[in-house]
């Protein structure tokens, strides 16, 4: 059975996250988070990064507070993702409260073996 292989867009309409539900992966297939069934996305760490919308892209308040962090799944390996990616659907734009996570900060995704959270190795 294959993979159902969603894109997540930026704004720009360029295609940086894939999420098999409910795992997101970056351009490279490594894992860089997942998103719970409440459509909150997390790191691999387990912080909270933001929502996925419809568009489907990653969004979150600039004033926001942040959630407690979560336990993360077992990581689920690197996927293959496919040569051909769809063009992104129209999206509407952001209100002035919310900024797009991957264009904006997408060092919030970052894959387990990156990122300035990760624990320090002794």
């Amino acid at each position: 059975m294959a993979l159902k292989i969603i894109p997540i867009y930026t704004s720009r309409g360029d295609a940086e996250a894939f999420l098999v539900f409910p795992f997101l992966f970056n351009r490279n297939g490594e894992w860089i988070g997942y998103i719970s069934n409440q459509r909150d996305v997390f790191s691999v760490l387990g912080y909270y990064v933001g929502t996925i919308t419809n568009d489907p892209r990653i969004i979150r308040r600039k004033s926001e507070e942040p959630k407690p962090r979560m336990k993360p799944p077992k990581s689920p390996g690197v996927i293959r993702l496919s040569a051909t990616i769809p063009l992104p659907k129209m999206m509407s734009d952001l209100t002035p409260e919310f900024y797009d996570v991957l264009q904006d900060d997408p060092d919030l995704l970052h894959a387990l073996d990156a990122g300035d959270l990760r624990p320090d190795m002794d």
